[in-house]
């Protein structure tokens, strides 16, 4: 049973598939991948990094979280196995906002070559890095409402800057469904950007939902998942919609995942993301 926020997903054929990967043949044609784009909203690259690259800092984040009871005392960091114990937030956030994520390990993941040249290649132009960078891990059995990142389309928090600015999201180690990786609504770029155009958008901020289910039936669509492994990515349009589904895993391992996002350096920038994410960022 695949549930977000505590809502259980429709699973038949009509409301539930499976995330398309680039296949190998289009892997390097720029004008194939970026028609692909256009039409499913996302590319979903399997193997674009190196696990082992992926796992290290898996295993460096986990252990800077030592102390907060993230992971069960004396477990391999690596493999993030979830403490039974109260998480203690205040040292969890230290080490996250204050080590983890301005630090040298974190910049290196975010601009692998595999990464910041496969952007640069992809958009012909030089690229942007934005600063505000979100990392996250959730623990299995959590549910209810702000659990799981509802569903939500990136433009509506990137309104200061260019509307070309591309999202990757990467788990940082596999994610199969029951881990609680990113689900994407089926084709519902077009339909947000039609709102753009006729100027409906949501503002200020604002998720959509925390009930998926209800909005695959109101737009006749699927929601999209798969079993992700270490080294696979993908690269999404800031208008298409997606959320995260409830970590349900029965080994009790944490999910962690990074999205970061990429632009063409030449086209406006929004300058509220060009510091470190931090939890009270008001973003």
């Amino acid at each position: 049973m695949i549930t977000s926020n505590g809502y259980v997903l429709d699973e038949s054929p009509a409301r539930l598939g499976a995330l398309e990967p680039v296949p190998d043949n289009i892997r390097h044609n720029k004008e194939a991948l970026w028609a692909r784009l256009r039409k499913d909203g996302y590319l979903f690259l399997k193997g674009q990094l190196n696990p082992e690259t992926v796992t290290d800092f898996r295993r460096y984040y986990f252990a800077q979280l030592e102390g907060a009871h993230v992971t069960a005392e004396g477990s391999d960091p690596e493999q993030g196995h979830s403490s039974p114990e109260p998480v203690d937030r205040a040292v969890m956030r230290e080490a996250l906002f204050g080590a983890i994520v301005p630090g040298n390990e974190y910049q290196a993941l975010c601009t692998d070559p595999n990464i910041a040249d496969w952007f640069s290649w992809f958009l012909e132009d030089e690229v942007h890095l934005h600063r505000r960078k979100i990392i996250r891990h959730t623990k299995p059995g959590e549910a209810g409402i702000g659990t799981a990142t509802q569903a939500h389309y990136d433009l509506v928090y990137l309104r200061e800057g260019s509307d070309k600015v591309l999202s990757m999201w990467i788990p940082l180690g596999d994610c199969p469904v029951e881990r609680g990786g990113l689900a994407y609504l089926e084709n519902s770029h077009h339909w947000v950007l039609a709102q753009e155009r006729d100027g409906t958008l949501q503002q200020p901020a604002a998720s959509i939902t925390a009930d998926l289910p209800g909005l695959a039936e109101q737009h006749d669509t699927r929601w999209l998942v798969t079993n992700y492994e270490a080294g696979d990515v993908v690269v999404h349009s800031a208008h298409i919609v997606h959320a995260s589904t409830d970590n349900v895993d029965p080994a009790s391992l944490l999910r962690l995942s990074t999205d970061i996002r990429y632009q063409r350096q030449s086209e406006p920038i929004d300058w509220r993301w060009q510091e470190h994410w931090n939890f009270n960022d008001g973003l």
